[in-house]
């Protein structure tokens, strides 16, 4: 380094000290720009990520976008007010939402404030929407059944306490329902329940919380609401608040159960928030972290085992496709972060198959080990009876000629899809649809007409439960179909169909 090099070094290093440097403003800063419910602000270089921060006028907003010379800000209220050259304020808070049991039987929005008319909620405790998932040591296999009620997936498809099953299908597929089924089939099952309302229109949410009212199941239930003319940001945070909410039990050890309804307009509002931050889009213009948008939230659910409590996460996230196109970006990411997904079918669905499920596509990776002996003993069989049935039925369309044998195993197949439809919000105890899967297992299914199966489904349900609940009782004691067992039943299943026929020919 030469003379001249040197002293000029040596001339800026004096007025550096010279300089009076002020840190007074680094917990302030101000409003560059405005609108669309996102400012940019300069200052607040302490910041952190998801911070709350607070403009003059009271509103809040959460520090999303951290960059060299200013953040970007989402406000998770209205803009109005604010305006250029506003101060900002530091909480030095991260969004937390109140949680506990007064929670229960309530309507709040994603920060917790009551949307019912029904007053303030008391709680004790609040928690931070974001978290890290339990790591690997702290949990442990998926076993325990959590029953939705709902044949085609108790008996096929079933789902275990502490597991992620998707929910995906078409707009008006009945995708809802079969969530809304699964709350009302915890009733007396200890299961706490918490659904999250994404993007939805506000009469659908009304519905939504009037079936549940109905049937008795907001005892149990709380709903996070964040409609779609509420902002992007209030909508993005809305599934952590759910998550966060349902978590206070899981760790309590307590079984949880949390849908998200849906996950494609929570993707949609982030994709918002994201361009409007100015963030490089990719494929679909989603940012590229829109995986780890979903990923931290899903990896939060599980079975945590006995050191940690013993509690349970069960997550049922909603994704509505497009003209059933599964491979698209959102789907396909969500379906790699689950444990397995119900695919509804559009044209299942408008023939009246309902629920919708497709059992081909569907799946469960945790599978058997989340079911019942009894389910086990009786269900075994039924995809690959559905899948022969639908392959023979398509070649049976082309043909006059069919053989006894194929013919067969299309009446069976017609039968089966017949006492597997059930009607929306249908609380049934396990062990009747154990009974009703025991008509396919052991032949009782063909010795009737197709039109004779719902009538008889019905009516063999309705005699075990006024004349012979000591059989369910003994069934649901350890779900377990032992060969006495299974021989009486075959008694009663004898004189009953003995009995209907006589009654419709009668």
């Amino acid at each position: 380094m030469d003379r001249k090099s040197e002293q000029i070094i040596q001339k800026l290093q004096e007025r550096i000290e010279q300089v009076d440097w002020d840190f007074s403003d680094l917990d302030t800063g101000v409003v560059l720009n405005i609108g669309d419910g996102i400012a940019f602000v300069r200052g607040l270089q302490d910041v952190q990520a998801n911070e709350l921060v607070r403009f003059e006028n009271g509103t809040f907003g959460l520090a999303l976008n951290l960059e060299e010379n200013q953040v970007g800000v989402i406000l998770l209220g209205s803009d109005r007010g604010i305006r250029e050259g506003d101060t900002v304020y530091r909480t030095e808070e991260i969004v937390q939402v109140p949680v506990g049991d007064n929670l229960l039987g309530r309507i709040i929005d994603p920060l917790g404030e009551p949307l019912d008319n029904k007053g303030p909620i008391e709680t004790k405790e609040e928690r931070y929407i974001e978290r890290v998932a339990p790591g690997v040591m702290s949990r442990q296999s998926v076993d325990r059944p959590l029953f939705t009620g709902l044949k085609v997936i108790d008996s096929m498809i079933p789902i275990g306490k502490g597991q992620r099953e998707l929910i995906i299908g078409d707009r008006q597929t009945g995708k809802t329902s079969i969530a809304l089924n699964t709350i009302l089939n915890q009733k007396d099952q200890n299961v706490k329940c918490v659904y999250v309302a994404i993007g939805q229109k506000s009469s659908t949410v009304v519905q939504v919380a009037e079936t549940l009212e109905r049937y008795g199941a907001m005892d149990y239930t709380v709903i996070i609401n964040s409609p779609a003319n509420d902002s992007a940001a209030r909508q993005y945070i809305s599934p952590y608040a759910g998550c966060a909410i349902g978590e206070y039990w899981m760790d309590k050890g307590e079984d949880v159960l949390v849908i998200y309804d849906d996950l494609s307009k929570h993707a949609v509002a982030y994709r918002t928030i994201s361009l409007l931050l100015k963030r490089p889009s990719g494929r679909e213009a989603y940012p590229g972290d829109v995986f780890y948008l979903h990923s931290r939230l899903l990896e939060r659910a599980g079975q945590l085992n006995e050191h940690y409590g013993g509690g349970s996460m069960t997550a049922l996230p909603i994704i509505e496709t497009q003209l059933g196109d599964i491979s698209a970006y959102i789907p396909t990411n969500v379906i790699s972060i689950t444990d397995g997904q119900l695919f509804l079918d559009t044209e299942a669905f408008n023939s009246g198959n309902r629920p919708a499920v497709d059992s081909g596509l569907s799946v469960s990776r945790v599978g058997s080990d989340a079911q019942t002996d009894a389910m086990k003993s009786v269900s075994g069989s039924l995809k690959l009876e559905l899948a022969t049935f639908e392959e023979l039925s398509s070649f049976a369309q082309f043909s006059s000629d069919i053989d006894p044998e194929t013919q067969k195993v299309i009446d069976h197949g017609n039968r089966l899809v017949e006492l597997l439809k059930q009607p929306a919000y249908q609380i049934i105890n396990h062990e009747l649809i154990i009974l009703s899967m025991y008509l396919s297992e052991y032949g009782w299914l063909d010795k009737l007409e197709v039109e004779e199966v719902r009538p008889f489904e019905r009516y063999m349900q309705e005699a075990f439960q006024n004349n012979h609940s000591d059989l369910l009782d003994e069934l649901a004691k350890d779900y377990k179909l032992t060969e006495d067992l299974q021989k009486r039943i075959d008694e009663v299943m004898e004189t009953l169909l003995e009995d209907f026929k006589v009654m419709r020919n009668g």
